[in-house]
């Protein structure tokens, strides 16, 4: 419940700082923060999991040992 009231705060205090900056004259420094720092926030990849504890991660080297397994001896 804490998380979801926290996303909501934060997530109408970006339209607040949005709309201020769309709508009024005296829009500012601090509008233009809390809007750009929504933005980068939105766009931060935070479902990433490093490659090893991924499900099905595939292993370093893979599709160069499928190249090779795929080109046949005689082709070059």
């Amino acid at each position: 419940m804490c998380r979801c009231a926290a996303a909501v705060a934060f997530t109408v205090l970006w339209w607040w700082a949005a709309a201020r900056l769309l709508l009024a004259p005296d829009a500012g420094a601090l509008e233009g923060a809390v809007a750009a720092g929504g933005w980068g926030l939105s766009v931060l990849p935070v479902h990433c999991l490093p490659k090893a504890r991924a499900d099905g991660a595939l292993a370093a080297g893979r599709w160069r040992r499928a190249w090779r397994a795929g080109r046949s001896p005689g082709a070059e």
